[in-house]
């Protein structure tokens, strides 16, 4: 469903510079027509591909699937009789163990060759009771992505009062909640489960694909990142070929509107680790202080923050009643389309005007200089990319800077001159741009931004996408800096 609109109007920027004007010169905007965004919800959505249709699995046994990541159709909502996906009678096990009455974040893997034509699909549920870390991960198999998926039974538990999996006394400060699933085959065909939320940490360990059951002997298997109940979940993994990294997506902070969700990323040359962010720290190490509880402070300074919460705001001048304000996105998958090279980034997000209300979202992501993914500040739109010149750079834009706390507010922008002389300006903002036409990259130089009072260099993607506040096509960008942090622009929406 579309989220209601805002019941206030979002104040307008004073126009505190003159004049505003929207980059981009000499493209048609109008062209081509807007995409049809389809909305559907689906919390902690997991991303697979079968056939024609790419689908999502998440919490509460919701599904939806989409031919091209714009229009999605759902095609399951909750835990109910008559969800599509399974019969909830066939899982009373895993009720009875977790003392709860619904699924968490689950995981499909379609594996080829198997059963049918179209491949067998291993679904990886997990069910947890919520205030303690009483959860549990179990196997259910179907013949279509769609099910109806059958129960093997639960393969792992966690929380338990005395011996655990590893067959020591359960300590859930060291051991992890057995949630949050993700398998896969590394790029060598070896076959993986990731898995683990807040508690003991996150944890990787090895799969036989004819069973798609844990190879025996492996406890819990081996900690990547976490402990000490630190808010740290969500894991997913995604290897590039381009450079040949190992990326491991998290998301930091709590899952509520209010509660700071935000997506990092670290990676590694090995697929179980070390993983390092951007500034070179081990993500062992990313853990909550010695007897802490949810300790976001202590975190904080560990991976490389794709994006938290934000709002491009409104300038005079700008179509449009109201913007958006983002809130806690996370708990995503990650994409990458070997026919066409493009990786794509899908989690859920909430709303500053309805803050219950979350649906799914598909950014674009592109590779760095240093190797690095930087997100698009905009949803994928399909459009066709486009080829820059410096000319298409001059104007104002709204700057986002995603610095590297958890925020549990919106980051607003900040609006900027970027000028024709290669200059930046605004209030207490000053910098440089260039644009480099034959690796089509956007250099800029920023100081004083985000309470940061030094100089940082940033290098990313020069983009064209869909503003659906403002009905219209503007220009924008995607940066990085060498230490991490992630620069958004939106320029702005011509009001004509």
């Amino acid at each position: 469903m579309t989220p209601p609109k805002a019941p206030h109007i979002v104040p307008v920027q004073p126009r505190w510079m003159l004049p505003l004007a929207s980059p981009g010169g000499g493209f048609d905007f109008n062209d081509p027509l807007p995409p049809d965004f389809t909305e559907v919800s689906v919390h902690d959505p997991s991303v697979f591909k079968s056939g024609e249709y790419f689908y999502i699995i998440g919490s509460h046994m919701a599904m939806a699937r989409s031919k091209d990541l714009i229009a999605w159709e759902q095609i399951a909502t909750y835990v109910q009789p008559d969800n599509p996906l399974i019969d909830p009678n066939d899982f009373a096990d895993a009720f009875s163990w977790s003392q709860s009455n619904t699924f968490w974040a689950g995981d499909i893997q379609p594996m080829p060759g198997k059963r049918t034509a179209d491949g067998r699909f291993l679904l990886y549920y997990c069910n947890c009771e919520g205030s303690k870390p009483l959860g549990d991960i179990g196997l259910a198999v179907a013949d279509s992505p769609t099910g109806i998926y059958k129960n093997q039974g639960m393969f792992l538990k966690s929380g338990m009062e005395g011996i655990s999996e590893d067959g020591t006394p359960y300590d859930a400060t060291i051991h992890p909640n057995c949630i949050d699933p993700h398998c896969f085959f590394d790029n060598d065909g070896v076959y993986w489960m990731l898995y683990g939320s807040f508690s003991g940490g996150i944890f990787i360990m090895r799969m036989d694909p004819e069973t798609g059951l844990p190879l025996p002997g492996q406890g819990y298997g081996k900690k990547l990142t976490g402990g000490n109940h630190a808010r740290i979940e969500g894991p997913y993994m995604l290897y590039s070929p381009e450079t040949q990294y190992y990326y491991l997506f998290l998301s930091f902070g709590g899952l509520g509107p209010t509660e700071g969700y935000n997506i990092r990323v670290a990676r590694s040359r090995s697929v179980d680790g070390p993983f390092l962010d951007a500034r070179g720290q081990d993500m062992i190490n990313a853990k909550g202080a010695e007897g802490s509880m949810f300790d976001d402070r202590s975190i904080e300074p560990f991976g490389t923050k794709l994006m938290g919460g934000y709002w491009f705001m409104q300038e005079q001048g700008e179509p449009g009643r109201n913007t958006t304000g983002h809130l806690s996105p996370g708990h995503n998958s990650a994409l990458f389309c070997p026919d066409t090279g493009r990786y794509f980034l899908i989690f859920h997000q909430r709303f500053a005007h309805a803050r219950r209300i979350h649906q799914v979202r598909v950014h674009e992501m592109f590779l760095t200089e240093d190797g690095w993914f930087a997100v698009s500040p905009f949803r994928y739109d399909g459009g066709t990319r486009r080829t820059f010149e410096a000319a298409h750079v001059v104007g104002s834009w709204k700057l986002i800077n995603h610095g590297q706390d958890i925020n549990y507010t919106c980051t607003q922008s900040e609006t900027v001159n970027f000028q024709a002389d290669g200059t930046i300006h605004g209030r207490g903002v000053k910098g440089s741009w260039s644009l480099d036409a034959d690796d089509q990259l956007i250099h800029i130089v920023i100081d004083n931004m985000g309470n940061c009072d030094f100089t940082r260099q940033y290098s990313g993607k020069l983009l064209r996408c869909h503003n659906a506040d403002a009905g219209k096509w503007v220009m924008a960008f995607t940066a990085m800096s060498h230490d991490g942090i992630a620069l958004w622009g939106a320029g702005l929406a011509d009001g004509k």
